[in-house]
């Protein structure tokens, strides 16, 4: 397939504003890219797509997300609200969890995902948790997944919250999975081991858990220092702050994944770098939970390799963008904080990067041969100049999610002039809002 007439923001190493500008798709992958008069000589026979001036840029990446959260949208709680974050987990998260069924699991990962076709995104790392429907629950996620046509990394939330039992059945779900998938479906589905949080687990869970992803060579996905209850706690548990205790409980590494980091000093910063682990930043769940903002830039001078994801918030990593660019100024009172470059190397360089802990092979966040054919349409059309330089800036100020009209994986149409090709939204959401009243009313 060749797409013509787009007005193409490649990104990548040298990154290029190319006007009229054309790609060449075949299979999964880019094989060219320049001026629709020279694409469209060099390949006359192949099957065009006019996209009649729209933007056409890569596709967005999420570096943490939870699909299981998708039911607590407008979700009542009894009682006072939370006044903090461990009582946020207590009151919502760890109740609306405990309410799953693997059907509701699996229908809160497809509304998910019709969120991402829809807003451009097409490569997610998850975490789930669903205490009493563990087993066969990240088959429903990633069932949804290959339906859907999209890309995500999977793990399952070991935490002894809920017992010796439900902590073991945690291992044994990352375990089960992470060797179910084949050569086929590694293409777009990946396992990583998921842990709770230092707060909800103990030595001996975290030893168990070290064995057990050693024999599968695979990393783990934790939330770090998210409020300060978590260094709290291990300071008390342990006499150690939290990055210190999981570093040495063997936890860190370049294949995990770090979240949040919000409450981290010099000498954590210092050992997520040396152990080349990866951050991720999720500023509006931060927000949101009123824990704090994390220490990105200090974390970046530092070496640590930081990364954009949103917590489960809607896949909107444009909104996302926005939210990283905008509070690290409020939170410093400084409007040189967190520039809009470095927003754009979160959420763009440094999230395919960490994809590639995944699938180590694959070309992320750029337009250009050898590249993923992931990529995105946007019905832009700027009313200032517009450069390569200075696209970090039309995205955080003047692009929206909203304008994405086609979303593009791995060479494959999901979304075209705004219509899902691969799920039935109107069917999914109707049977989402039947689960979820019934979710709510266990809850």
């Amino acid at each position: 397939m060749l797409i013509t007439h787009a007005r193409l923001a490649t990104l990548g190493d040298t990154p290029q504003l190319i006007e009229d500008g054309a790609l060449r798709i075949q299979g999964d992958t880019i094989t060219d890219v320049g001026t629709t008069a020279d694409l469209t000589v060099r390949y006359p026979d192949e099957e065009r797509w006019d996209a009649d001036g729209q933007l056409v840029m890569p596709a967005a990446i999420c570096g943490h997300t939870h699909f299981y959260g998708a039911f607590a949208r407008g979700m009542a709680l009894s009682g006072e609200p939370p006044a903090n974050f461990p009582q946020i987990l207590e009151r919502l998260w760890w109740r609306l969890d405990k309410a799953l069924t693997l059907e509701d699991v699996r229908y809160s990962a497809l509304v998910c995902l019709i969120d991402a076709i829809r807003h451009g995104t097409t490569t997610l790392i998850d975490h789930h948790a669903s205490p009493n429907a563990i087993e066969g629950s990240l088959d429903a996620i990633a069932e949804a997944v290959e339906e859907a046509g999209l890309r995500a990394s999977l793990c399952y939330e070991v935490t002894d919250r809920d017992g010796p039992e439900r902590a073991r059945a945690g291992i044994a779900e990352n375990v089960r999975f992470a060797r179910s998938l084949t050569p086929e479906r590694r293409r777009y589905l990946a396992a990583s081991f998921g842990l709770h949080a230092s707060l909800t687990l103990s030595d001996e869970t975290l030893a168990d858990c070290v064995a057990a992803a050693r024999d599968l060579g695979l990393g783990f996905h934790v939330h770090v220092a998210e409020d300060a209850a978590d260094q709290e706690d291990s300071l008390r548990r342990s006499g150690k702050r939290v990055v210190h205790r999981l570093g040495d409980a063997g936890i860190l590494g370049p294949q995990t994944i770090a979240v949040h980091c919000v409450h981290v000093d010099p000498g954590e910063i210092a050992r997520l770098a040396e152990t080349g682990t990866w951050v991720t930043h999720q500023p509006r769940s931060n927000m949101n939970n009123g824990v704090g903002v994390a220490p990105v830039e200090e974390m970046l001078r530092a070496g640590v390799r930081v990364a954009l994801g949103n917590d489960g918030f809607s896949n909107n990593m444009f909104a996302e963008m926005k939210a990283a660019y905008l509070v690290h100024k409020l939170a410093r009172r400084d409007p040189r904080a967190m520039p809009g470059d470095v927003v754009m190397r979160l959420a763009y360089e440094n999230n395919a990067a960490l994809a590639r802990v995944f699938w180590p092979d694959l070309r992320l966040s750029e337009l250009a041969p050898g590249a993923a054919a992931d990529l995105v349409f946007l019905d832009y059309h700027p009313t200032t100049p517009l450069t390569a330089g200075n696209l970090p800036w039309h995205i955080l100020f003047g692009m929206e999610a909203s304008m994405v009209t086609a979303t593009v994986c791995a060479g494959r149409v999901l979304m075209r002039d705004r219509q899902l090709l691969t799920l039935d939204e109107e069917a999914v959401t109707a049977r989402s809002r039947e689960l979820a009243a019934r979710a709510w009313r266990r809850v």
